[in-house]
């Protein structure tokens, strides 16, 4: 289905809704006093107001006239085989669920799966040196012959590259835009985002017609560290969208990776900088899937897989430890714990990779014998 559980009502007030351009917060704020994008539009000033943050500008907005573009929207989805996906719906990303600002609506070509939850991140420079590109290729080929789907920002330089060597290698990748999902930026990556979709899938948050303009890209770097298990900064200079990338990753708990390089460029000053602030230096794929704890099965190399007296992080032992048969919901794991709900989301996806624990309806997991 084409249109995940929307109907045809449904359809258009998500693609109203989505034309507000709200804040993610916001929006979710409003999604959930009113319960859906239908009844923010059918309410009353004096119960929007009661919203945390609308202001005249926000009532204003929400009603408004209904766009005419929303008819042209309808005709897109068709023609580009777009899914939107609303943050209700069962099938939105769990790890974007758990960032502190999810997209409430998600235009998508091509297919998310469950499994891309087993994602890294490789971002860095458009202007990237053929060393640059070199490496990125090289560690996305192999990352994603290991299983990882390989996520960026369709960019020019190591995001392409990455995007490139993940598909040579038959994985999965995952592009995130920084304009409306049916706008071709940068223009030469139209095939790669055609390919992209074919094996993966390419995605935006933001709505049909966006263009890319510079403040759209900072809010899509977040959506690329919090699909991912971690971010690795393949050359960058000291200022550059990467290290934005890498911030948010941090912010989320993800770990953060850098692939040093010569000296005399300044292209490589921020992975430098990061590696000087305690990132994981990163020559191989190998020293990736090492810090997650991840070795191969068999010679079959998408068979992830670690004994659990092999675990030797902290998080990772103390959240395995409260495991059982019997369910444990995800708030009390957190609870239980103290550690902050990023980082219990990503350590259970890595005890699950790790055949460790296995998710169970209700947000809960149990331990896998």
């Amino acid at each position: 289905m084409r249109v995940c559980e929307l109907d045809d009502l449904e359809l258009r007030a998500w693609l109203r809704f989505s034309r507000l351009e709200l804040s993610p917060t916001l929006g979710r704020a409003l999604l959930d006093c009113f319960g859906g994008p239908q009844a923010v539009f059918e309410a009353s000033e004096a119960e929007l107001r009661k919203v945390d943050r609308v202001t005249d500008n926000v009532v204003a907005k929400i009603h408004g006239p209904v766009p005419a573009a929303i008819e042209k929207d309808l005709n897109l989805i068709e023609r580009l085989n777009v899914t939107l996906l609303p943050i209700c719906s069962e099938n939105y990303p769990v790890n974007l669920r758990n960032i502190y600002d999810p997209p409430v609506l998600l235009y998508v070509r091509g297919r998310l799966l469950e499994s891309d939850k087993m994602s890294i991140a490789i971002v860095g420079s458009r202007r990237a040196s053929q060393y640059g590109l070199s490496v990125a290729a090289k560690l996305a080929r192999d990352l994603a012959s290991s299983g990882l789907a390989i996520v960026s920002g369709g960019a020019r330089g190591i995001d392409s590259a990455a995007h490139k060597g993940a598909l040579e290698a038959g994985g999965r990748t995952i592009a995130f835009l920084g304009c409306g999902i049916d706008v071709n930026y940068p223009p030469e990556n139209r095939k790669l985002f055609e390919l992209i979709a074919e094996a993966g899938a390419v995605v935006s948050e933001f709505p049909f017609g966006a263009a890319p303009e510079a403040w759209r890209f900072p809010p899509r770097n977040r959506l690329i560290s919090g699909m991912s298990l971690g971010v690795l900064v393949c050359q960058s200079p000291a200022a550059s969208g990467a290290l934005i990338t890498a911030g948010y990753a941090a912010e989320q708990g993800k770990d953060v990776y850098a692939v040093p390089g010569n000296i005399d460029d300044h292209r490589n000053s921020g992975c430098h900088a990061l590696i000087k602030d305690g990132a994981k230096l990163v020559d191989s794929a190998d020293d990736i899937l090492a810090e997650l704890g991840l070795q191969p099965e068999t010679d079959e190399p998408r068979q992830l897989t670690l004994p659990i007296e092999s675990l030797a992080n902290d998080n990772e032992r103390k959240i395995a430890s409260l495991l059982s048969l019997d369910p444990i919901a995800v708030d009390e794991i957190i609870e239980k714990t103290g550690l902050p709900a990023p980082l219990v989301a990503g350590t259970l996806t890595i005890l699950e990779m790790k055949n460790i624990a296995r998710r169970v309806p209700g947000n809960a997991y149990v331990r896998v014998l």
